[in-house]
């Protein structure tokens, strides 16, 4: 798996002396200590080349470690995770350190100093210099993360594990006090008991950012985007705007269906929306309670892509296949044989793993893997195209050094498997023969295919924006530490318009209940991948020379529009992500216009439907 710039520490040289009988010993202590990489140009250009091959090889262990670490959650695979966690995160702040001395000389290579940049700024978890902080640091992570993966709530008084618990939030026949009893039950058991090891834990990364020269963790994340900090957060408010009045009339239109479901005592008709009644744990997709919010006479869009998986009698391998098949009609080559045999499809009876889904490169060339434990539905069969993106992406750039072994930005990653997925339309089912050309909805049915995407796509949108802006405001102390839980509910209810459904203090973490938080990933670029994949969709149907309404876009099976992607995937993270993204829409600004285009005759339904009713909280 590539861990992006995970590095090593400065390795102590040591230069073998062959010396005669007759040579100087001054002269043989002189060689001992030379310098094999002095502050000039070409000093930094050696010392980059062995960081790359030194963290390249070590990466491949360690991804190993990971990986089973994931698919085996047991005390010696916990051990083993937070050994090279603890070495992993010493080598990281070592380097980074260096990187910012070699920073400093004149004349660098702009290449050699890109790269410095990139280890400088691309470590998630820094850990002080300081003797133990690094051994701390992994082990509380690691703490953390086995105590998600093997979190667990209730239903009707019995236990129920994560991945149970998510799906069963979406289920419509079960009731608000059932559907409360699981969100309260998983954030009291996987968040609260979190809460004083992560204080610990970002206490000890934010000290090693300040080490690194950077005002708190949070400037370090931001600085990752070829950007000043502070104008990358600017550019993320500006796109929110961009957007956030779909979501603003998403918000009142969903509030007054469910209002007109469970009534004022459950859900008032002004004001925020309870979070459990949403269909999601976290709230931050509503695509489970479409049937609920449905428009009359356009809800029905014809077919239930569930159900056609069920029909075609689709296993979950299978499922994985198809994903491929839209790659392939592309020109992109087919998964190596080492994928399925290697990958986590479904979750094992006999043990706990982090079912999370996730896309691995272990090998840094095409030992790819995902970890799923797939469920036969729509929501996992998008989520398989959404993992396979980023495995065709690390493949694509494979031939990059290690430190370009990357998006040209986080956002990118997670928008081309998004991209694809917006392509799953009825006439791409009709294509792959999982739906009757008879059933594909006719145009009168747009506008409940337009909701039915936005109650995914657009709701996330807040949800995407907010989660780091939380822990952004932690690292800085603009959110105090006696306010954790605070901080948290009151940011959900100014982004999403969202309450929980039961009174919460400080003795919560609730935060600690959504699983990119105690494992430490930084969330942006879902917010990012969210706009771009929009952005990238209407390139690759310009591309291919689409006619009709955008969200009726299909380019399956349109190998131009595959070799133009390509063309973008394989430079990595070797250019500013301006360049990469150019490469492929001819733009050089991340843009919500395209997500307004495609959404735009739904904007206008709901602000007919909306007429009258109080919107915003």
């Amino acid at each position: 798996m590539k861990l992006a710039p995970v590095a090593l520490s400065a390795l102590a040289i040591s230069l073998a002396a062959c010396s005669t009988a007759n040579a100087e010993p001054m002269a043989v202590e002189t060689a001992a200590v030379a310098d094999p990489y002095p502050m000039t140009p070409q000093g930094a250009a050696d010392w980059v080349a062995m960081v790359e091959k030194d963290l390249f090889d070590f990466s491949v262990e360690y991804g190993r470690v990971l990986w089973l670490n994931s698919t085996y959650i047991v005390h010696d695979s916990d051990m083993l995770a937070a050994k090279y966690g603890a070495e992993s995160t010493e080598k990281s702040v070592a380097y980074a350190n260096k990187a910012a001395e070699y920073a400093r000389v004149s004349g660098l290579d702009p290449e050699v100093a890109r790269k410095l940049d990139i280890l400088r700024n691309g470590i998630v978890m820094p850990a002080p210099v300081r003797d133990g902080a690094a051994a701390e640091l992994a082990t509380l992570s690691t703490q953390l993360g086995s105590m998600y993966g093997k979190g667990k709530g209730t239903l009707d008084g019995k236990e129920i594990n994560g991945s149970d618990i998510e799906a069963a939030m979406g289920n419509l026949d079960l009731t608000p006090a059932q559907k409360q009893e699981m969100w309260e039950s998983w954030h009291n058991n996987v968040g609260a008991p979190m809460r004083q090891d992560y204080l610990r834990m970002i206490g000890i990364a934010n000290e090693g950012a300040q080490e690194l020269g950077f005002d708190d963790l949070g400037a370090m994340w931001r600085s990752n985007y070829d950007m000043d900090p502070d104008a990358f957060a600017a550019e993320t408010e500006r796109m929110w705007q961009e957007v956030k009045p779909l979501y603003m009339a998403l918000h009142t239109y969903v509030r007054s269906k469910l209002n007109e479901k469970y009534g004022d005592e459950i859900q008032p008709a002004s004001g925020p929306i309870r979070a459990d009644l949403l269909g999601n744990m976290w709230g931050q997709s509503w695509g489970n309670i479409y049937p609920m919010v449905a428009p009359e006479g356009a809800g029905d869009v014809g077919y239930d892509l569930t159900s056609l998986i069920e029909e075609k009698g689709y296993d979950e391998v299978q499922m994985v296949r198809v994903g491929e098949d839209f790659f392939s009609s592309m020109g992109f080559a087919p998964l190596p044989e080492t994928f399925w045999e290697r990958s986590q499809f479904t979750k094992p009876q006999d043990r706990e793993v982090v079912c999370h889904a996730s896309a691995w490169d272990v090998d840094n060339v095409d030992d790819l893997r995902i970890k799923m434990c797939i469920k036969r539905n729509a929501e996992d069969f998008i989520v398989i195209h959404h993992e396979l993106g980023h495995n065709y992406y690390q493949r694509a750039y494979n031939k990059q050094d290690y430190l370009h072994l990357n998006g040209a930005n986080d956002g990118f990653h997670e928008a081309i498997g998004d991209m694809i997925a917006l392509s799953i339309t009825p006439e791409y089912l009709v294509q792959i023969d999982m739906l009757d050309p008879a059933d594909v909805p006719s145009a009168d049915k747009d506008i409940g295919l337009l909701l039915r995407q936005a109650m995914d796509k657009i709701a996330f949108l807040p949800f995407g924006l907010m989660v780091d802006r939380y822990r952004w405001g932690l690292f800085d102390g603009s959110i105090p530490s006696d306010s954790l839980n605070a901080g948290w509910n009151d940011l959900r209810l100014e982004y999403q318009g969202i309450t929980p459904p039961v009174a919460r203090d400080e003795s919560q973490f609730d935060a600690g209940a959504k699983y990119h938080i105690p494992g430490n990933v930084p969330y942006t670029r879902y917010f990012l991948a969210h706009i771009l994949q929009f952005q990238f969709y209407k390139a690759a149907c310009d591309q291919a020379g689409w006619e009709g309404p955008l969200h009726r876009c299909s380019f399956y099976g349109n190998e131009e529009v595959g070799k133009n992607l390509n063309a973008m995937l394989e430079m990595g993270a070797s250019k500013p992500w301006p360049d990469a993204l150019e490469a492929f829409t001819g733009q050089r600004q991340m843009s919500g216009e395209a997500l307004v285009e495609y959404f735009a005759p739904l904007q206008a339904w709901l602000d007919e439907q909306n007429e009258g009713k109080p919107q915003g909280w």
